[in-house]
This record gives structure tokens, sequence and C-alpha cells, in this order.
């Protein structure tokens, strides 16, 4: 599968414009490349999509999928981790390759629980009490990237600002 980045966030099937909009922005900040897999829940043009990417979308490396059977085909030989609140391990106790693909579910539903019973020793979860359901998706993909980012000691990120405040503002 042809991308241009090592770090490949797919969502699948999702169904809230502010969320895919908001998991963009983050895929272009940390550069990631975001694979959507059809039916979306909106249009690519839904305002509220593009409100919550802002001005990042001309910096975003995105690709588009019929179907889940589409994607799986195209993906066949790469490192796949499937999030899920029923992954048998956390997703912190995974040393991610170099080039790995974190897939999402729909915000309702997640993935196909015979996706994953399949894939089944490559399902991971986000630790959390034990009351609660699940996590935002936008969120749970910042989670997600960021752990592949630490391991990786944020490699080809800005870690640290160009500014000093503390001289800025005289308080050095």
């Amino acid at each position: 599968m042809q991308t241009k980045n090592d770090i490949n966030i797919v969502l699948v099937e999702p169904e809230i414009p502010q969320n895919t909009g908001n998991i963009a922005r983050t895929c272009a900040a940390i550069g990631a490349s975001l694979h959507l897999v059809k039916p979306l829940g909106f249009t690519i043009t839904d305002s509220k999509l593009k409100r919550a990417g802002l001005d990042y979308w001309d910096k975003l490396d995105i690709t588009y999928y019929e179907n889940l059977a589409e994607f799986l085909r195209l993906a066949e030989g790469e490192e796949l981790y499937f999030f899920t609140t029923k992954g048998p391990r956390a997703h912190s106790d995974i040393i991610y390759p170099k080039r790995v693909f974190l897939v999402f579910g729909k915000e309702t539903r997640g993935l196909p629980e015979e996706l994953l019973a399949e894939r089944y020793s490559r399902c991971v979860r986000i630790p959390m009490r034990e009351s609660l359901r699940s996590l935002n998706l936008s969120n749970s993909v910042a989670v997600a990237a960021y752990e592949v980012l630490r391991q990786r000691d944020y490699e080809g990120l800005e870690k640290s600002s160009p500014r000093n405040l503390a001289e800025e503002y005289g308080k050095a």
C-alpha cells in the first residue's frame, strides 16, 4: 500500500464530521496519513468537517476506500493494530513498528466483532474505568498516535517552542 507517512490512521465508517475533522487536524500536525473507509456518515464537503480541520486540509495525506474489505485487501501485509474496548492488552504495551496502521471503528459501534475475533492478537485497548463505555473517537486517535510518537521520541516534531516567553517578557 502506498502512503506518504509511517504513521497511518484508519477510520472505518466514521459518523461524526467534527470528530473526523479533529482527527484530520491531528494527522496534519503529526505528519500521519489519514485513511477513510466508506460509508461515511457525512459528506466530505460538510462545513462541520472543514471547520474542525481548520486550515490544515492542504497539509493532509488522505486516502478513501469504498468499504472495509477493500481497505483490508490493499493493506495485506501491513502492520495493523485495531483499537477497541474489547482489546486484550493496553495500547501502551505494544512496541509499534516503524510503519504502522492504527485502525478505529465508528463512533456508535466500534469495529465489527467478527473482524476483531479474526485479528484478536492485534487488538488493543486504551485503559479507562470499567463503568464507562468508551472514549471519544478523536481523543482515542490522539492518545494512540502520541503513544507511537512517544516511543519514537517525537521524531520529526518540534519538541519545544522556538520562543522563550520568559525572556520575551523579562522574566528570565
